[in-house]
């Protein structure tokens, strides 16, 4: 299990929302280049790069702030939010984006199947879950036709390698992971899974690092880091010795 930072933007700035509401939003830094270089500095090894705009709106808003952050990255970003067409991931990976999370047009099979037999490893999705009703749409939307786990069989079934489930009403809350979703989404499916959603403690993490899944690559941590709850070093060093 990794800890991945998380980099969230919006009208060019780092922002936080709490449980994906565009109402609740906290500025954190007018600099994403300037975070970015802050995680790398303590330890990151990958910054998972969120377009709020683009995920509300469908298309890429922030796309200037991903290139600037790209021309100093020395570590994989993996960026999402506004893709919902072939050429935008393209377009994307080519500017140096290691992976892309597709999260609205994950229900498009033809274009995940397109993405993944073109990219590989490179395409993963992101799963955001409220009272397990998968959200789409920047989080303003739900489909309620389909369960996660059945969801994402079906994407291990197109060859979709890495899904990440973010509990969005544990997001930006500091109340702590949702580890039984978590053990859930393990349970059904042979999928790697990264977590996000809700961890403020280094207690959470010890909460995380119980689960022994090979399948459980990393947890992504947002507004605990921003509003110093711990560092990011102390977090990959608190991990680190609880792996071992």
């Amino acid at each position: 299990m990794i800890v991945i930072p998380a980099i969230d933007l919006k009208e060019g700035r780092v922002v936080r929302l709490t449980r994906g509401e565009f109402e609740q939003e906290t500025i954190y830094d007018s600099s994403p280049s300037s975070v970015l270089q802050k995680w790398q500095e303590e330890g990151a090894k990958l910054i998972h790069v969120v377009d709020l705009e683009g995920a509300r709106d469908g298309i890429l808003k922030n796309l200037e702030s991903v290139k600037s952050m790209l021309r100093i990255a020395n570590v994989p970003i993996q960026f999402g939010g506004g893709l919902r067409h072939f050429r935008d991931v393209s377009t994307v990976l080519e500017l140096g984006v290691a992976c892309v999370v597709i999260g609205t047009k994950a229900f498009d099979q033809p274009l995940i199947q397109k993405l993944v037999d073109t990219f590989k490893e490179r395409i993963a999705v992101g799963l955001d879950l409220r009272k397990n009703a998968i959200q789409t749409h920047g989080w303003r939307s739900q489909n309620t036709n389909e369960s996660p786990e059945h969801f994402c069989r079906k994407l291990e079934q197109m060859g979709v390698q890495t899904v990440i489930v973010t509990d969005v009403s544990r997001d930006g809350t500091l109340e702590g992971p949702n580890v039984p979703l978590l053990q859930n989404m393990l349970n059904a499916t042979g999928i790697d899974i990264i977590l996000s959603g809700g961890v403020g403690s280094l207690s959470h993490l010890g909460q995380l690092t119980k689960i022994r899944d090979g399948h459980f690559k990393g947890v992504i941590i947002g507004k605990a880091l921003y509003e110093h709850q711990f560092t990011l070093s102390e977090a990959i060093q608190y991990v680190k010795g609880r792996d071992t």
